[in-house]
């Protein structure tokens, strides 16, 4: 789509696969799940602020001149999952973004997301083999909190059809413990809390470890709903995390640091990686580098 607006601007055996993953809360595990286990849930002071998204919106459409001026890359596809309980229309506001600036952006189309990984997985994978088959090139996956859970696991599976991946506010910690809503997440979605096996500790941990591609772990300090420490990736050659100072979980994609960074990201020529520098319009709301 060209350049316009960004508000008019709109495997593997699965088998297999499924009998490695029982049972797991929304709070996943990352390298350093061993330092997490005496995370708490975000206070529910932020847990009340969440509302502030409404003004990161209001302020990302009186930015749009500003985020039309981020680095543009070269239109590859762009597969965006959204998060716990919500759906396709979530994401509108990134997708849209993107779209304007050149970016080939598809919907999980799915309907909402009620979360499960085990049994999102097949479809899951039959939705990027679709999108890779039909433009013929490797797709970089956006995922929104639990959508960001199902991009490295999608990632991880399917590494030939996948270029980069981007999380926003995505939990990788084993502690229940880190999320305001890990109790409905189970209700909702079936899962319930780690059965201890190794298969699925080795299963789960793959999700927040390293990836064979270019990923970045976007995440605020002050995130009502998940703990930020879950959020942060092991840094290396091709890994990053970059923190949004003041943005809400649920004001993720839509906030404008965030939306310029996720453009920056995807500007990369394909099998290249550069950290991602703190500088342009939104400069100041991005914290120091930091070390997983």
């Amino acid at each position: 789509m060209p350049s316009g607006s960004l508000v008019a601007a709109t495997g593997t055996n699965d088998q297999e696969d499924d009998e490695l993953v029982t049972t797991a809360a929304w709070s996943w595990t990352g390298p350093n799940a061993g330092d997490q286990r005496g995370l708490r849930p975000p206070s529910k002071l932020l847990w009340l602020a969440e509302y502030r998204a409404i003004w990161e919106l209001g302020f990302s459409l009186t930015a749009t001149p500003l985020l039309m001026t981020a680095p543009r890359g070269d239109g590859h596809p762009v597969l965006v999952l959204p998060g716990f309980l919500v759906s396709d229309v979530s994401t509108t506001m990134l997708r849209r973004y993107l779209s304007a600036l050149g970016y080939d952006t598809y919907g999980w189309e799915l309907g909402r997301n009620l979360g499960g990984v085990r049994r999102m997985r097949a479809k899951l994978r039959a939705r990027l083999s679709e999108i890779h088959a039909r433009t013929g090139k490797t797709v970089t996956l956006i995922g929104w909190s639990l959508g960001g859970v199902y991009a490295r696991d999608l990632a991880h599976a399917m590494p030939a059809a996948v270029r980069s991946v981007i999380t926003l506010g995505s939990p990788f910690s084993r502690s229940r413990n880190a999320s305001n809503i890990t109790d409905i997440y189970e209700m909702v979605s079936g899962e319930g809390e780690w059965d201890d096996r190794m298969s699925d500790r080795h299963e789960f941990d793959a999700i927040g470890g390293d990836l064979p591609m270019p990923s970045t772990s976007i995440w605020s300090k002050i995130d009502g709903v998940v703990s930020w420490e879950t959020s942060v990736l092991r840094s290396n050659a091709r890994t990053e995390n970059i923190e949004v100072v003041g943005a809400s979980h649920v004001g993720l994609g839509v906030n404008a640091p965030v939306l310029w960074a996720v453009a920056d990201r995807l500007a990369l020529p394909e099998g290249t990686f550069t950290p991602f520098a703190r500088r342009g319009p939104f400069a100041i709301a991005y914290g120091a580098a930091a070390a997983a």
